[in-house]
Formats: structure tokens, sequence, C-alpha cells
């Protein structure tokens, strides 16, 4: 356990350390970099209606290759557990960081181009302090359902689960409920509980608040109004849980199984029993520490990097809480929950390289839809799809963010510009606009449940879930046995709905 919280420290220590080197070395070209934004931003202004972008900015764009170390890594965290589990949970650390590696060294040393890098271990930072910090604080709560498993009683508590998402975020439901819903089913435990917990827990149910989800906290960020998400992404979040609710009761109502019963029948007490109370306080402070972003508090402080502030003081808080949340929880509630830094060790070092690795998928996507050629094909439906599609194989936060930057830009707006996105998500200014960032949204959050790593808690749910012996699918067995014929469905229906016609 020691030797795990180690490697976390040293990876929170190597994100901290290695922002400001990078800053410091790439002060010119940040500078340049501005100039040329501010360039492009005056020449839309001004009403071109094609605007010129600088030639020396399609001299940094990587070439399609560069992707090929993203798709290695996803071969092998596919095939890794299959084909070579021993060679796979020995060496995972090492294979990620070492692709991520060749990709970074490669955008800063042949391509001159720190400004992705930077962005990258920027993002990753906030991602890992979030996940660790409600992973680790969680740990310490233990909450033991003594009823006896029914589907009823399951689906009530994936609903409870759906809507707790959209106060403490997907990452913080999934780690406060996933034991207790484990426990729950300890005597009919099957894949299709976890499966099930990931598409309704850690994703669908975080839909309605930019707290839920880290894309829509991102567009919050950026300036779509806090309710925003609310309002309209309200019937398509009720539509899509009341079919995942249905199809989960179906297959709950087949399982018979009774693993690990005696002879003598068990007797319920029917309680529900909260160890570890004090951990409340802690995930408290990391969602409250979650708004203090500068980019919205000019008061708060951060590192100033190409015309950009990074946050440091919200991560501290975090990855503090994560520190003292385990230090001072009650003992018999991590015993109670098995609780074991492994999850978060993985889940740690997996995100580097896809991190690390994603950048020129990114970017070429992200290109390409600003491009002329590219926003020729923007709609609300094209951006469903294509932001959907990427959110299950990529991360869904920065997915969310380049394809609304590429509806921005394919209209004469600017994601840097709050007014401009606050116009996008009101409507009136931009055609279609409401419409394309619902779209985007529904998309993000609703795709991340794609496979394991289109979200974060997905990965983290299916660690914990395997550390209790749970046999879970593999990367194409999710995708396969129960994304293809379950969820994919479900998204086809939610697009029939409220896009494709409308």
């Amino acid at each position: 356990m020691r030797k795990a919280l180690y490697n976390i420290l040293l990876v929170f220590i190597f994100s901290f350390t290695i922002s400001p080197l990078l800053g410091a070395a790439n002060t010119t070209l940040s500078e340049r970099v501005e100039t040329e934004e501010v360039t492009v931003q005056d020449q839309q202004q001004h009403g071109d209606e094609e605007p010129v972008y600088p030639e020396e900015e399609a001299h940094h764009a990587p070439p399609g290759w560069t992707v090929i170390p993203f798709v290695v890594l996803l071969l092998m965290i596919a095939t890794g557990p299959l084909f070579y589990e021993h060679f796979w949970h020995k060496n995972y650390p090492k294979v990620a960081i070492a692709l991520a590696a060749m990709v970074v060294l490669y955008y800063l040393f042949v391509l001159h181009n720190t400004h992705g890098p930077v962005h990258a271990l920027a993002e990753y930072v906030q991602f890992i302090a979030l996940l660790a910090s409600l992973y680790i604080a969680s740990g310490g709560i233990m909450i033991d359902i003594d009823k006896r498993s029914t589907p009823v009683a399951n689906v009530i508590l994936l609903l409870v689960g759906a809507v707790i998402s959209n106060l403490v975020g997907t990452t913080g439901a999934s780690m406060l409920l996933i034991r207790p819903f484990i426990r729950l089913n300890k005597t009919r435990i099957r894949a299709y509980h976890i499966i099930f917990f990931i598409f309704i827990v850690s994703n669908v149910g975080g839909s309605l608040t930019p707290i839920g989800d880290p894309p829509l906290f991102l567009g919050f960020l950026k300036g779509v109004p806090f309710f925003w998400t609310m309002e309209h992404n309200l019937f398509p979040w009720i539509f899509a849980l009341i079919l995942l609710l249905i199809t989960f009761y179906i297959f709950d109502k087949r399982n018979k199984s009774n693993y690990g019963l005696s002879d003598e029948e068990i007797t319920y007490t029917n309680k529900i029993k909260l160890i570890g109370i004090r951990n409340f306080f802690w995930l408290a402070v990391v969602i409250g520490s979650v708004f203090l972003d500068p980019n919205v508090l000019d008061w708060v402080p951060a590192i100033e990097y190409d015309g950009q502030k990074f946050s440091f003081l919200r991560e501290i808080i975090m990855f503090s809480v994560a520190f003292f949340s385990y230090k001072f929880a009650n003992k018999n509630a991590i015993a109670g929950n098995e609780f074991s830094f492994e999850p978060i060790r993985e889940v740690a070092f997996i995100f580097i390289g896809i991190f690390g690795t994603m950048m020129p998928a990114l970017e070429l996507v992200g290109g390409f839809a600003a491009s002329p050629e590219g926003s020729k094909l923007i709609s609300h439906n094209t951006l469903y799809w294509g932001t959907g599609m990427l959110s299950g194989f990529l991360d869904n936060a920065p997915t969310y963010i380049n394809f609304l930057t590429a509806a921005l830009a394919s209209q004469g707006g600017s994601i840097n510009t709050i007014t401009d996105v606050i116009a996008f998500a009101e409507g009136g200014t931009f055609y279609d606009s409401v419409l394309d960032l619902k779209a985007i949204s529904i998309a993000a959050v609703f795709f991340g449940a794609l496979t394991y790593i289109g979200n974060g808690p997905n990965f983290m749910v299916k660690s914990i879930a395997e550390q209790i012996g749970i046999k879970m699918p593999s990367f194409f067995g999710y995708i396969i046995r129960f994304s293809i014929p379950f969820l994919l469905p479900l998204l086809i229906l939610v697009w029939l709905v409220f896009f494709a016609f409308v």
C-alpha cells in the first residue's frame, strides 16, 4: 500500500515541477503564439469571412502518423489483460510513460511546440487531483446496506446514484456508491451489475450540472451558464435513465444466482449503516475547491503561461485532502471497504499515457473541424456523433472543448471570448447554436460510457471491482458484450428523439 502511495506522490510531484520549467523554456514561442492569436481574432472582429492564419502555425501541426502511439496504447489496454496479463500488470506504468514520452519529446524537439504538452499536463494534473481526492476521501466512508438484493432495490440505488452524480460529480458518486452496490449484491454479483453502474452513475447520471461531469464543468469555466445544462439536458437525461433502468431491471430479474449462500437462510436487518461520516467533510472541501479557478475568479493565484492562467491552489487543496482524509479516516471504514491504492495507481499511470499520446489526435480533429472544409460539415447531427464517438475513445473532457471550439470557430466565434460562449449558449447570435451545444454536451457525457477509457470513473470502477475479485470483461469484451448491444441503441434513440428531426 505504501509503495502505491509513493508512486502516486511521485506522479503528482512530477506534474507540478515540470510545468513551470516548460513554461520558462517557451517564453519566446508563447509571445509569438499570442501575437498570432490576436491577429486572427482581429481579422474575425473586422468581418473577414475567412481568417488568414499565419503560415508558421501549419509548421507546428503534427503529422498523421503521430497518432500511432495513442493507437498502440489503446490496443495494449485492450489486449494486455487477455493475452499477456503478467507482463501488462507488471509493466503498464513503463509502457504508458514511454509512449507518452515519445509524443511529448516529438512535440518539444521536432515540432518546437510546448503549447500542447503544457496544456495536456495541466489537464492531467486537474484530472488526477480530482479523481485521487474523491477516491481516497470516499474510501473512508463505508455504507453498509443490510437488505436483500432485489431488482427494485438495485434500480433505486442506481437512480439515487444518478441524482447524486449531479451534486458530487460522477467520480464522487461512483466512488461513494460502488462498494455499497457490490456489497448489496454480494450473493448474486455479475459483470452486468458493474457495467450498468458505469453506464448510469459514472456517466449518464451527471448530465444536469457543471459539477456532474468534467466536460460540462469545462464548458462552465468557458462561459456556459451554470443552469444551462439543467434546462437543456433534463429530458434526454430522463429518457436515457428510464431506458437504462428498464434494461437493467430485465437483466436483474433473470439473475437467480446465490453465490456463497449456505443451507441456512440469511436474516437481514433492513438497516443502512454509515461509518466514517467525517469524510463527508473532505468530500465537501473537494467539491468546493472545484470552483477555485483563476480564469473565473481573478483573486485566485495562478501560473500564467501562453496567455492563460493555470490553477495550482485548487490542486494543492485536493492533494491535501487526499492525504489528510486517508490519514484521519475511520480505520473500520477503510477495512470494511477493503480500501487499496492500486485502482488509483492504475488510473494515474494509464491516463498519463492517454493524455500524453492523444494530443495529436485531438489537434488533428480540432484543426479539421475548424478549417473551411470541416466547418461546412458542422451541424448538430455531426457534432453529436463526432463528439460522441471520440468521447468514447479519447477522454471526453478535452473532446468536448475541441468540438465546442470548432463549432464556435465555424461561425466566427472564439472559445476564449466569454461573451461569444455565452451568446452561443443562449442562442440568437449564432445559427442553431443552442442545439449545437446541446448535441456536444449530451454526446460528451453519454458516449463517455462507450469504453473503459471514455470517462475517468469508468476505469476506476472497473479496477475496484477487479480488486474485490469480480471478473470484468476486457476492453473489447465491454464494447462487444455491452456497449454495442445495449448502449449504442440507446444513443441512436437519443439522437432520433432529440436531434435528428429538429
